[in-house]
């Protein structure tokens, strides 16, 4: 099964996040397949590539929580992704 989810990089105590596709038995930190998106949490500086995701969500890939609120707050509420398979 995909996952969308956060793979961790950047400096210590200093986490920036890229927003990726992988397998969900893959690690952490492991090659994606795809990646989708950008989180800085110190900024707060969110980037998405929406319709690469929504795609891979038709096709079966499920998000992680934090991706989840990532997204809905990036959408403006506009079209919440907040149901459960």
């Amino acid at each position: 099964m995909l996952k969308i989810r956060l793979k961790r990089y950047g400096r210590k105590k200093q986490a920036v996040y890229r927003i990726i596709i992988i397998d969900s038995r893959k690690r952490r930190d492991g090659r994606a397949i795809q990646e989708v998106g950008f989180y800085n949490p110190v900024t707060n500086e969110t980037k998405m590539n929406i319709p690469a995701i929504e795609k891979r969500i038709q096709n079966g890939a499920q998000l992680s929580h934090t991706v989840k609120n990532l997204l809905n707050k990036v959408n403006n509420n506009s079209k919440t992704y907040l149901k459960e398979a």
